[in-house]
């Protein structure tokens, strides 16, 4: 029969992602502008991506350059999807930027939301806490905490809520409400989230359904329902291929979620960043081959790569 290659065509760029990079593509193409186009943090973790829009003019900087700045008037800086914390809008404008901000209108309203939240917890004498379910570092993570000053209990898993826990940093007799980063797996929150009400209900010694009564703990659902979508059809095209070429870049979290769901259901999953990462070995001649990415991975890259494999067996 030979081998054959599908792409996902769920998979790639999120409407977030794309709304940013069309942003900066119609300032890089304005002929009216003779300025570059600064980026705080990469506005795609995909290296090819990257270099594409650098060769556009493009130039990506990081929080340390724009310490370092003293004088930024009449330059634009773009505020990627993954948004940023206040003080990065006063530290900008105070240089001079104009600013482009593309954060993802859901990030958006996560940050208003636990701005809200927080408000509310610490209103008349109330003293409750928040935790966001998130990889430490990650930029919509530190945008997250960066609304409460700080005030907020950043854990990636279980493992980490339990320590957070045991260490008394999380105070189970007090109010809890929980946020999730947008781009993190629905099922690994759910986990976290029940394991969270069962310590709080047996701490305050109720079953489990009497304490959902109480209303000491609150699960705000703020996973993205296009990421939490991708990752049931992202399972069923796992499963329906006998190899899966996962392609996205390696620093990005949201593909490292999704190569591991692959992972979890298909063995032979194998994670690239570009055609120059395929290996004719990986394959069989009969193979059924399934091409995804995260939801920073341009659709012509995937492209690319089911392309150079159907090359391999010409």
């Amino acid at each position: 029969m030979g081998i054959s290659v599908d792409i996902d065509s769920n998979s790639g760029f999120c409407a977030g992602v794309i709304r940013a990079i069309n942003k900066a593509e119609n300032f890089l193409g304005c002929q009216e502008n003779s300025r570059k186009l600064f980026s705080l943090g990469a506005i795609v973790h995909n290296e090819s991506e990257l270099h594409r829009l650098e060769e556009k003019g493009l130039v990506t900087i990081d929080n340390d350059d724009l310490a370092e700045m003293r004088d930024a008037s009449g330059e634009t800086l773009l505020i990627r999807a993954h948004g940023e914390p206040p003080a990065t809008y006063g530290r900008a404008d105070g240089l001079g930027f104009r600013i482009i901000d593309c954060t993802c209108p859901v990030v958006l309203k996560l940050q208003k939301d636990i701005r809200e939240t927080y408000t509310r917890l610490h209103s008349d004498g109330h003293d409750g806490q928040i935790i966001i379910f998130g990889k430490i570092g990650h930029a919509e993570v530190l945008g997250l905490v960066g609304q409460v000053d700080g005030d907020a209990i950043v854990i990636e898993n279980i493992r980490m809520l339990e320590e957070a826990i045991d260490s008394g940093r999380v105070d189970l007799e007090k109010p809890v409400e929980i946020f999730s980063q947008t781009t993190k797996s629905p099922a690994e929150y759910a986990d976290v989230c029940a394991m969270l009400e069962e310590r709080m209900a047996r701490e305050n010694e109720l079953p489990v359904e009497r304490f959902k009564g109480r209303k000491m703990l609150v699960v705000h659902n703020t996973v993205c329902s296009q990421v939490a979508t991708r990752h049931e059809k992202l399972s069923r095209f796992a499963t329906e291929h006998d190899i899966i070429i996962f392609v996205s870049g390696k620093v990005s979290s949201n593909g490292k979620v999704l190569c591991d769901l692959c992972k979890s259901l298909n063995i032979r999953t194998y994670h690239i960043a570009s055609t120059d990462e395929l290996k004719k070995e990986w394959f069989r001649n009969d193979d059924k081959v399934g091409v995804c990415g995260a939801t920073s991975t341009p659709k012509w890259l995937l492209e690319d790569v089911a392309e150079a494999i159907r090359n391999m067996y010409r």
